[in-house]
C-alpha cells in the first residue's frame, strides 16, 4: 500500500491536459479550529503542502472551523445511465459537484471505464483513488459494465488491476439467491492484491457474502447490508472497513416496502431496515467505518454524514467517516504540516449544526480556493 507521499507524488497537475476553465484566487491562507481536534491553527499552502510556516504573498481566503476536506469513499462518477459508458463531460461535471460539497478526495470502487489521464489530477477536481472496472462472476452485475471472469481468474485479475491503480473491486454477491464468490477464491485475490501492494473492496449485500468476506480478510466491504452484527469484532481485529452506503440504502426502502410480496423483498426490506443500527454498531466495535454515497446526483456527502447521525453514530464519528478517518484509511494525513493542501472550511462547527455541510464557506484544493458558489 502506498504511503500518503507517495499517493500525492505520483499525481501531480499535469501541464499538458485541458484544465477546466475555472479561476482560481491566489495561493491560500486558511485559519481557524481545525478538527479533529478543534485546536487553533493557521496554515498556509506552499505550493500543494500546508505548511505553518507563512508564505509571501498568501491570501486569507477563509476563517471558521477546518477540516482537511470531505471525503467520499464510495462514488461512480462518469455515467448518468447503468451500463453506460465513461463520458469525459460527465465525469468532470460529477468532480466539480462533488468540490462544490467540499469533496476534495473520492474514492471510486468501480468505473465504468478507464477514466482519462486528467482523472484526480487536476486543478478543479478532487483528488482520487480507482479500483478501474468493476470485476464479477458471469450472469452478475450489471449489462455494459464490469469485467466477468471465470472463477478461477478472478485473483489474477484482480491482483493486477491492483498493480495499476492501488485498489481492485470484487462484486461478490448480487441478487437474491446468486451464487457468492467461494471462500478459497476470495482468499486468493486477497493474498495476491496484497502482494502486489494493493487493496481489495467487495460489494456484498447478503449475509452469506458478508460472512465470506470477512472470513477471506478483504480491506473494505462495501455496503455490508445483512451482515452479520457477530462479525464486526473480527472486522475491527483485522482491519476491515465498512463504507454503509447508507443514505442510498434506506432512501429505497419505500420503494422496496411498495413492491409485491416476494423472498427478495424480504431479504431488501429487512436487511436495510437494519441497517442503519449495523452501522451504529460497527462504529461502536471499532470497525473503521467510511462514508460513501453510491448516488446521482453527485455532491450528496452531506446527505451520508447526516444519515449515519441519523442511526445512532455521533456526530464527531460521522465526520470523521468522511474527512480524517477516511483520508488516514486512504493513506493521507490531514491539516498539518506537510500534508497535502487540501480544506474545506465551515462558518461555525459542523458537528454542532450539521446544516453546515450544505454551505461551506470555501473549499481549498491543491494549495488554492476552488470557486464552488
Amino acid at each position: 500500500m502506498s504511503s500518503s507521499s507517495d499517493v500525492y507524488d505520483r499525481v501531480p497537475t499535469l501541464s499538458g491536459a485541458r484544465q477546466p476553465e475555472v479561476a482560481t484566487l491566489p495561493v491560500s491562507r486558511i485559519r481557524g479550529y481545525a478538527l479533529p481536534d478543534g485546536e487553533f491553527v493557521d496554515l498556509y499552502a506552499d505550493g500543494d503542502r500546508w505548511t505553518t510556516d507563512p508564505v509571501p504573498g498568501a491570501e486569507l481566503v477563509a476563517e471558521g472551523w477546518l477540516l482537511p476536506g470531505l471525503v467520499d469513499a464510495h462514488t461512480h462518477p462518469g455515467a448518468e445511465e447503468l451500463g453506460a459508458p465513461l463520458d469525459d463531460e460527465i465525469l468532470r461535471d460529477d468532480l466539480r459537484a462533488h468540490v462544490a460539497a467540499g469533496v476534495t478526495l473520492i474514492r471510486a470502487p468501480g468505473l465504468a471505464g478507464e477514466p482519462p489521464e486528467w482523472f484526480g489530477r487536476d486543478d478543479a477536481t478532487p483528488r482520487a483513488q480507482h479500483a478501474g472496472e468493476w470485476i464479477a462472476q458471469p450472469g452478475q452485475f450489471f449489462e455494459g459494465w464490469g469485467r466477468r471472469p471465470d472463477r478461477a481468474e478472478l485473483p489474477a485479475i484482480a491482483a493486477a488491476q491492483a498493480a495499476r491503480t492501488g485498489w481492485a473491486k470484487i462484486v461478490i454477491d448480487w441478487r437474491f439467491g446468486d451464487d457468492v464468490v467461494p471462500v478459497a477464491i476470495l482468499r486468493e485475490a486477497v493474498a495476491r492484491v496484497h502482494e502486489v501492494g494493493g487493496r481489495l473492496a467487495v460489494h456484498s449485500q447478503h449475509a452469506e457474502g458478508g460472512a465470506v468476506a470477512v472470513e477471506a480478510g478483504v480491506d473494505s466491504i462495501e455496503h455490508g447490508m445483512c451482515l452479520d452484527p457477530a462479525l464486526l469484532a473480527r472486522m475491527a481485529e483485522q482491519g476491515t472497513a465498512l463504507t454503509p452506503t447508507l443514505s442510498g440504502i434506506t432512501s429505497s426502502l419505500a420503494r422496496h416496502r411498495a413492491g409485491p410480496d416476494s423472498p427478495a423483498k424480504d431479504w431488501y426490506v429487512s436487511g436495510a431496515e437494519a441497517h442503519g443500527r449495523l452501522t451504529a454498531a460497527a462504529v461502536e466495535a471499532g470497525v473503521t467505518v467510511l462514508a460513501g454515497t453510491d448516488s446521482r446526483p453527485h455532491g450528496r456527502i452531506g446527505d451520508e454524514i447526516r444519515a449515519l447521525v441519523t442511526a445512532g453514530v455521533p456526530a464527531h464519528e460521522a465526520l470523521a467517516a468522511a474527512s480524517w478517518t477516511a483520508r488516514s484509511y486512504l493513506g493521507l494525513p490531514g491539516l498539518a504540516d506537510g500534508a497535502p493542501a487540501d480544506a474545506v472550511v465551515f462558518d461555525a462547527d459542523p458537528r454542532a449544526d450539521l446544516s453546515q455541510l450544505d454551505r461551506p464557506r470555501a473549499v481549498v484544493l491543491r494549495g488554492r480556493r476552488v470557486p464552488v458558489g
